[in-house]
């Protein structure tokens, strides 16, 4: 049986292992810039930053991705991964 993490991480292989920010809105489906700073300022996926740059290591976005914060979150957002 393959697991989320396994599908997701394959679907994302393309992706390079630490992304931008306009990398990480692009795997989650387009979302707003705004909303991505959203959620990385509310620590809700693991990052840090080199001077003013955010980066996002992949593994934490396909993390955030499976985990519960997205599961309830993907119902709002007009864009989403499914």
């Amino acid at each position: 049986m393959i697991s989320k993490k396994e599908t997701y991480t394959e679907k994302f292989l393309s992706y390079p292992d630490v992304l931008t920010l306009e990398q990480f809105r692009d795997m989650l489906g387009g979302i707003a810039d705004s909303t991505a700073r959203k959620l990385v300022k509310e620590n809700r996926v693991k990052h840090f930053m080199i001077r003013t740059t955010i980066f996002i290591p992949k593994s934490s976005a396909i993390d955030y991705i499976i985990g519960t914060h997205y599961k309830t979150y993907k119902r709002k957002l007009k864009h989403r991964i499914d």
